[in-house]
């Protein structure tokens, strides 16, 4: 996970990205200009928010076992965010270390009815499927 640890708060919680594969199409305005290949996939890293902290629940949101729920919307999220066409999206895993993992179990506990879930396993399984690499 490429990250910086620093010594803050924050370690207690730990580290975890959103992994997801996107084709990128490049689509240049210039009439003399192309681009070959005009679209290439890419890896893109999304940081998880702190468990219980705003956005802490993007799997929730946009996951369902372990794929994404509307692709399509996280399709048009990313070319605003990255100013260039996408045209395909997919969700690849959660890495997380321990510590992130330990601390997401937590919050997900403490919130169960929000899941509709009777346990975490369930939730974790229900929005991520199994794809969680545990990293050290």
């Amino acid at each position: 996970m490429a990250h910086e640890s620093g010594e803050d708060s924050d370690d207690a919680i730990g580290a975890a990205e959103y992994v997801l594969r996107a084709t990128v199409r490049l689509e240049p305005e210039a009439s003399d200009l192309r681009a070959e290949p005009d679209s290439f996939e890419t890896v893109l890293y999304k940081t998880a928010a702190p468990p219980g902290t705003d956005g802490w629940r993007f799997f929730r949101d946009n996951c369902w076992r372990g794929e994404l729920n509307d692709p399509e919307y996280l399709r048009r999220e990313t070319e605003d965010a990255l100013g260039v066409a996408v045209d395909e999206i997919s969700f690849q895993e959660l890495q997380t270390d321990e510590a992130y993992l330990d601390a997401l179990r937590s919050a997900i506990a403490a919130d169960l009815d929000a899941f509709n879930a009777d346990s975490v396993s369930e939730v974790l399984s229900k929005y991520l499927g199994s794809s969680i690499r545990v990293e050290s």
